[in-house]
């Protein structure tokens, strides 16, 4: 007996508070699967895995606490400004996390998933065997706003976090579909209507 088709694959990514999550949370409430990266990332370097023992072997007990679990704030103070140690850990979890990815991708089996991968453009060599790419847009000064409201941060600081991630046109120009994200979440409603129907005709045919 041969083995069930995989899913069609697409892969959800866009700029820092470009609305990625907002987008997520309506295929999944039409019945989609979203597979998150930032939840990957906490799974493969969870206690008793053998990303946490990379973690301890590379960067020593002084990202641990006490009680033996990894510190989140002691490692973003360590990889911070340092781009040895950022590596270093990159090296550590980016092949973990997408190993997580495709294998739940592979064992889907609904019509289509999402793959949430904010940091797709800066990656892509690592993903071309997802089917599709669907980007999340919106320009440069709604994500500014928008991120120094949700994290309580000045200009200055959004701008370097947004300045880190690939350049928008970079984005844009990897993607088969894009969700414009400038205005009420409310129109969000539509897009991701027409894409589902979109997605569920292109896995049927394929």
């Amino acid at each position: 007996m041969s083995e069930p088709r995989r899913s069609y694959v697409i892969a959800l990514t866009g700029g820092i508070a470009a609305g990625k999550s907002a987008v997520s949370r309506r295929f999944e409430a039409i019945g989609i699967h979203v597979y998150d990266a930032d939840v990957a990332a906490r799974e493969v370097i969870a206690p008793g895995t053998d990303g946490l023992a990379a973690v301890l072997a590379r960067f020593g007990h002084g990202v641990f606490d006490a009680g033996g679990q990894l510190d989140r704030a002691a490692m973003r103070q360590r990889v911070f400004g340092d781009d040895e140690a950022r590596r270093a850990l990159e090296a550590i979890t980016h092949p973990r996390v997408r190993s997580w990815l495709h294998e739940r991708a592979l064992a889907d089996r609904g019509p289509y998933c999402l793959l949430a991968i904010p940091l797709l453009a800066e990656n892509i060599e690592h993903y071309r065997w997802v089917d599709r790419v669907l980007v999340v847009d919106a320009p440069e000064a709604v994500q500014l706003e928008r991120l120094m409201q949700r994290d309580g941060i000045d200009e200055a600081l959004a701008r370097r976090m947004i300045e880190r991630q690939a350049r928008r046109t970079h984005r844009l120009a990897l993607a088969h579909d894009v969700i414009e994200n400038d205005g009420d979440e409310a129109r969000l409603d539509h897009a991701v209507a027409q894409l589902h129907a979109r997605y569920k005709a292109l896995a049927a045919g394929r």
